[in-house]
């Protein structure tokens, strides 16, 4: 059983992360793997009745890892902690089968009530990204990941197309990152602008030379989008 576990452990992590070239290299160099081996060792101490050993290992895991995960917490299988640094799991943490977790997460408590439900439970196949605090005793329902995935798709190969990934640029409060994502919406908009034209363009070529231009531009075309210079000044400064 604790081998069956182990290997569905690898052979998630190898299908999540491109970096992961072999299971021998994510056996013995991913810390994530490690946490969630010890805290399962940690889990049965503390169901046991072994509650300061439970403690002692995830404390030693805590030391090994940079992962601290409190020994009452319950996770479910195929959970991938990537890269892992900073992360903590509160006592009545529940994540669901299928999860991931990135560095600098939290997962903790807002209540001092002894027994209560204080931490947050993730649902099956929840991403949590970089950093996160999810606080409270409140769950997180099954799938949930980042808001807006449609848009930021279609950022992402727009960037590509301009020679410049977005993918490096923080999806955040930052100012020039914010500058970047406006620049980058700004250059779709005008290629949807463009297509339109020349599609006006080649119908008025096909109809008759001699027509007038105005009545064949679509309306859209005309008027969705607009060149505001000073708009596009402000976003960069």
């Amino acid at each position: 059983m604790m081998f069956d576990r182990l290997r569905e452990d690898i052979a998630c992590i190898r299908e999540r992360d491109p970096a992961a070239r072999s299971s021998w290299e994510v056996l013995t160099c991913y810390p994530g793997l490690h946490a969630l081996v010890l805290h399962r060792w940690a889990h049965a101490c503390w169901q046991a009745d072994l509650k300061w050993l439970g403690r002692f290992i995830s404390q030693l895991a805590r030391w090994f890892t940079g992962i601290e995960i409190h020994p009452g917490a319950t996770i479910g299988r195929r959970v991938f902690i990537d890269h892992g640094m900073g992360v903590v799991v509160g006592e009545t943490a529940e994540i669901g089968d299928d999860c991931t977790i990135y560095q600098g997460v939290t997962l903790g408590g807002t209540s001092l009530t002894r027994g209560a439900k204080r931490h947050p439970t993730l649902g099956k196949g929840v991403i949590v990204g970089a950093n996160s605090q999810v606080l409270g005793g409140f769950t997180v329902g099954d799938g949930a990941r980042i808001i807006q995935a449609e848009a930021d798709t279609l950022r992402e190969a727009v960037a590509a197309r301009m020679g410049f990934s977005a993918y490096g640029v923080t999806q955040g409060d930052d100012p020039v990152s914010q500058a970047m994502r406006s620049l980058i919406d700004n250059a779709a908009g005008h290629e949807h602008q463009i297509a339109l034209l020349w599609a006006a363009i080649e119908k008025l070529a096909a109809q008759n030379r001699q027509l007038p231009l105005e009545p064949c531009v679509p309306q859209d075309a005309a008027t969705q989008e607009t060149f505001d210079a000073e708009g596009l000044r402000r976003k960069v400064t």
